[in-house]
């Protein structure tokens, strides 16, 4: 079974100084050995932003996509080799803005997917302009006088969309971010796991110390249910979506590949999809 340090490669990251996307990196190579995966059974897929780097730093499979992708790519490597583990990863911008298309019906479609946002409420790669998740009144480059718009809450989203398994989580909460990401992995459908990620170049509002001060952890509520999705709801609008840890899990719902008629468990590349003449000229036929 591979270890901790064999998810690890030559590729030293760009990131900077203290960009919570480190622990994040960590937290998914973490997890990909606690579950037993090798190297070999996990592709990352990335998109466009600081976090899209993501797949080039781990020892795995990996695709840098272009802009809001990232989950069409995934789900298409996934359906090719239902043997491989896919963990999809970008960053608010990446996945809430340009790609909020892909992201619902990417939940609601339900393939077994584990989607892990590094969410730092700003766009950091193009320098600090507002992102979908910049608060009314954020002031960027983009928003000299403060953003006017509603922050957009991809929790509600999820849940609304019909998604089996939310959580969220702090980059600097490495413990509750592994174990997040192996229960991810672990599910049997679409997980959407959002992590706080501070920018410390460009967004000097939402630091790690306001996430601090201001983050509901779920394990202060024992009597809290996963398994309930008006309570889910309910506690992501009384926290106004700070609320950390396991949010929603429906461990009752298929997932998309397993409602496909026929749809064969091995890999594409182990399959014998040769045809013959006569299956040719009889598939051809169809079209004239």
């Amino acid at each position: 079974m591979a270890t901790f340090k064999e998810f690890r490669n030559n590729v030293k990251p760009n990131w900077c100084p203290g960009c919570g996307d480190f622990s994040i990196q960590a937290a998914i190579q973490r997890a990909a050995a606690n579950v037993g995966l090798e190297p070999e059974n996990l592709a990352v897929i990335s998109g466009i932003g600081c976090s899209g780097r993501i797949s080039g730093y781990i020892n795995a499979y990996g695709f840098h996509g272009i802009h809001g992708r990232v989950l069409p790519i995934a789900q298409g490597v996934k359906l090719a080799n239902r043997e491989l583990t896919v963990i999809a990863s970008g960053g608010d911008g990446d996945g809430f803005a340009i790609g909020m298309g892909h992201t619902v019906h990417a939940i609601r479609r339900n393939l077994n997917v584990t989607y892990i946002v590094m969410d730092n409420q700003i766009y950091g790669l193009t320098k600090g302009q507002t992102s979908p998740r910049s608060a009314e009144g954020f002031k960027t480059k983009s928003t000299p006088e403060g953003s006017i718009e509603t922050t957009l809450s991809p929790l509600e989203i999820a849940l609304s969309a019909g998604a089996t398994f939310v959580a969220q989580s702090f980059s600097s909460d490495l413990k509750q971010l592994t174990k997040l990401i192996e229960e991810g992995i672990n599910h049997e459908g679409f997980s959407l796991i959002n992590v706080f990620s501070p920018c410390v170049t460009f967004n000097k509002i939402n630091t790690y110390d306001w996430f601090k001060e201001n983050i509901v952890n779920l394990e202060q509520f024992p009597d809290y249910d996963p398994s309930n999705r008006v309570q889910a709801m309910n506690k992501i609008m009384e926290t106004n979506g700070l609320v950390t840890g396991l949010i929603y899990q429906n461990k009752t719902r298929k997932s998309y590949e397993d409602m496909i008629t026929g749809f064969k468990p091995e890999a594409l590349a182990k399959q014998n999809i040769k045809i013959t003449p006569e299956e040719f000229d009889k598939l051809v036929a169809e079209f004239k």
